[in-house]
């Protein structure tokens, strides 16, 4: 065999091997760009929703209640939810989630609606969602303040000395309550509201 012939030979597997490695090489490329695609749409098919950040139910242990630990401030550490519902108005089974309760500072003091005297009334609130609902309900200070004062100016005094009519501001108040928390924070969570102290002079 001559030279040249040997060299004609090597050149097209040479050219070969290179047309194979860069083929190979092309596949890897379009196959990490794919795997990639697929990945991140993925992420973003679970964008972030609002319902993602409201707060959620708390279980109530199977055992004996744990003792609330503390912060800094005194008050117990919030809980922490586990529990998604699709809103604020799903029915909650009570024995099933635990209950927190928060009671509002100072007493809310208002004229009654006839002007034939005062209400004064001390309240707490309870939920069975996690500590989110507490931190809405002091970020929302005021404006529960304000609410609850509109609704107790509005009782006629004869109604409150009934139970029945306490049972009626109950609900009105709780309803108040959490209209305020949906319009500013999207979620209402207020189970029921409690007197604490309720005094008509």
């Amino acid at each position: 065999m001559s030279k040249d012939k040997v060299e004609t030979e090597a050149k097209p597997k040479g050219k070969l091997k290179k047309l194979l490695f860069i083929g190979v090489g092309a596949l890897a490329l379009i196959g990490a760009g794919a795997g990639a695609g697929i990945y991140f749409g993925a992420l973003s098919a679970h964008e972030a929703k609002p319902e993602d950040n409201f707060p959620k139910l708390v279980l109530r242990s199977k055992g004996e209640a744990e003792p609330a630990a503390e912060g800094e401030s005194g008050e117990a550490a919030p809980k922490v939810g586990t529990v998604s519902v699709p809103n604020d108005r799903y029915k909650v089974d009570p024995r099933k989630y635990e209950i927190t309760y928060y009671p509002i500072g100072d007493a809310f003091t208002t004229n009654l609606a006839d002007g034939s005297g005062f209400l004064q009334v001390g309240i707490s609130l309870s939920t069975f969602y996690d500590g989110k609902v507490i931190n809405n309900i002091k970020r929302q200070a005021v404006p529960i303040r304000s609410v609850v004062l509109m609704v107790l100016a509005e009782q006629d005094p004869a109604l409150l000395s009934t139970s029945q009519g306490k049972q009626r501001l109950q609900r009105q108040l709780t309803a108040a309550i959490n209209d305020v928390l949906r319009d500013k924070e999207g979620f209402g969570g207020i189970d029921n509201v409690y007197f604490t102290s309720l005094v008509i002079q």
